[in-house]
């Protein structure tokens, strides 16, 4: 009953490019629901919607890297230091958050190639985003942190908050498997030295320091310490996929709707527009492309509902585009507004010759600095990985930065255009200072010019949290319903107004937990 209330009776029956996710899905394929996107809100959605007997299919900007064929060092992703082909989406030249290391540029040419992270440019402002069949979880540090409940009015005002907390966060901890770093092997390995460097700064300067949750396997971690397993996470690798240890949307919520043998994926697939279909559903535009990101086809495929997913930006890129052009015009104004950037900002200290950070450094950082009550920003103590001993603290920083941004459709350069402007981030400097100013002031130290290019201080051209575009209430009703089309949905970041005080996955997973009970309790009813 609940699968053919949302359209698998015979006039939306599976299509054999459901038969298997190893399998593209077809030109002319009918299927109950598409999912654009396969991040936090889409992987939910299609668990969630698979266990409720629902056929799902998933299309995927970027690649199967569980598929894709090992590089010249034999491994699947390569280590920080050693950006390649594999790294970058559609670049030429990568574009690394720490882009310079003792005044010299350390960016380099790389062949363009779909490779896993994603350096999406603006007029002000870079957008780091994952690529490939899990999104962002392939390449963010894995802090799994829940906002403090005082707090959490402000990041979505509309929802229970109370629900959230009882139910959906624990449900999202337990299905992303998050967990804590033991306290006592942080003691004693060498690999957190620098943030055990970071604890003591902040807590002389009178801040509370904190360890943070990740979703990395903290005893796969202790076994990399001890030399029994291949390293990962003490291997240099992150920023462009682990190869081990860490536990990424296709090793949990993905990993499990595709068990239920409901939930096909196409990879290499996207969206290109969304309209009406005459019988009813929606017709979806598909570009198959290759991994030098030439189209190869173009299909069409029919959708009884459409679930977006393609994170915050593809997924206001494309409501925008869609409601300027005609293919959705009952979209109402608020797509494409109330667009941030969580208030990222990264700094680096200069530690004293006595206060070194270690050469061999864990890339999943495990604790923050929180002056988010009196100063308005949290920071990551952050790993800086090079191999070698640099005395510098790196950390990026969460801030409440109060301004937000809006898409609009460019007719002429048929693009999508963000208003974000560079000076906005003056805020997000403004409120980290309130920590790393009087750290300084207590040790006697000074900020690191030489990481971020042309004597910069601040990398205030970036972030890892883009959220916003279609908030929820606004541009959805409550649940993420766009408003003026029945069976088309939002379940990403895009739902979250630009801010959520911490890294932002979490609230990510545990608010699609909640609309996708919803969705499947009173449309599938």
């Amino acid at each position: 009953m609940l699968g053919g209330a949302f359209g698998t009776s015979p006039t939306w029956a599976s299509s054999a490019a459901m038969a298997a996710s190893a399998s593209s899905i077809g030109d002319g394929a009918k299927v109950p629901v598409l999912v654009i996107g396969t991040g936090y809100g889409g992987s939910v959605a299609a668990l969630r919607l698979a266990q409720a007997g629902v056929d799902v299919h998933m299309v995927e900007m970027g690649q199967d890297w569980a598929t894709v064929a090992p590089g010249p060092d034999g491994k699947i992703h390569p280590k920080v230091t050693s950006p390649d082909y594999r790294s970058f989406w559609m670049r030429t030249r990568t574009k690394q958050p720490v882009s310079n290391f003792l005044g010299f540029p350390i960016d380099k040419d790389v062949p363009k190639h779909a490779g896993i992270l994603d350096a999406e440019d603006f007029a002000g402002i870079s957008v780091y985003q994952g690529r490939g069949v899990g999104g962002g979880s392939l390449v963010n540090g894995g802090m799994a942190v829940t906002p403090k409940r005082e707090n959490f009015g402000d990041v979505l005002p509309s929802v229970n908050a109370e629900e959230m907390y009882a139910t959906y966060y624990p449900r999202a901890n337990a299905g992303l498997g998050v967990g804590q770093i033991d306290p006592d092997w942080f003691e004693r390995t060498a690999y957190y030295q620098y943030s055990r460097v970071g604890r003591k700064h902040a807590e002389r300067s009178g801040f509370d320091w904190t360890f943070v949750p990740d979703v990395y396997d903290w005893d796969y971690m202790e076994a990399e310490d001890a030399g029994s397993v291949p390293k990962s996470a003490l291997g240099q690798e992150i920023l462009y996929g682990n190869n081990h240890g860490k536990k990424t949307l296709p090793k949990t919520y993905l990993a499990e709707a595709s068990a239920t043998g409901k939930v096909a994926i196409s990879a290499l697939h996207r969206a290109a527009s969304v309209t009406p279909a005459a019988d009813g559903g929606y017709q979806v535009v598909l570009e198959q492309i290759n991994t030098d990101g030439d189209i190869v086809a173009t299909k069409t495929v029919t959708a009884g509902k459409v679930f977006f997913a393609a994170g915050s930006v593809g997924t206001s890129k494309l409501l925008v585009k869609m409601k300027a052009t005609g293919a959705l015009p009952g979209l109402n104004s608020e797509v494409g507004q109330g667009w941030g950037e969580n208030g990222n900002v990264m700094v680096g200290r200069a530690n004293h010759m006595w206060d070194p950070t270690g050469p061999e450094q864990s890339t999943i950082p495990c604790s923050g600095i929180d002056n988010w009550d009196a100063g308005g920003a949290f920071a990551e103590v952050a790993p800086l990985p090079t191999g070698i001993e640099t005395y510098a603290s790196l950390y990026l920083s969460i801030t409440k930065n109060p301004h937000r941004g809006t898409f609009t459709y460019n007719s002429a350069s048929d693009a999508v255009d963000l208003s974000w402007q560079t000076a906005w981030k003056q805020d997000s400097i403004t409120m980290a200072k309130t920590i790393f100013d009087k750290i300084n002031s207590t040790e006697g130290t000074i900020y690191r010019t030489d990481l971020f290019g042309g004597y910069k201080i601040w990398n205030d051209q970036l972030t890892y949290h883009p959220l916003g575009g279609a908030v929820l209430d606004r541009a959805t009703d409550n649940y993420g319903r766009l408003h003026g089309y029945d069976g088309l949905y939002v379940i990403d970041g895009g739902l979250i107004p630009g801010n959520t005080s911490v890294n932002p996955f979490v609230t990510i997973t545990a608010l699609a937990e909640r609309n996708i009970e919803e969705i499947i309790a009173t449309d599938l009813a």
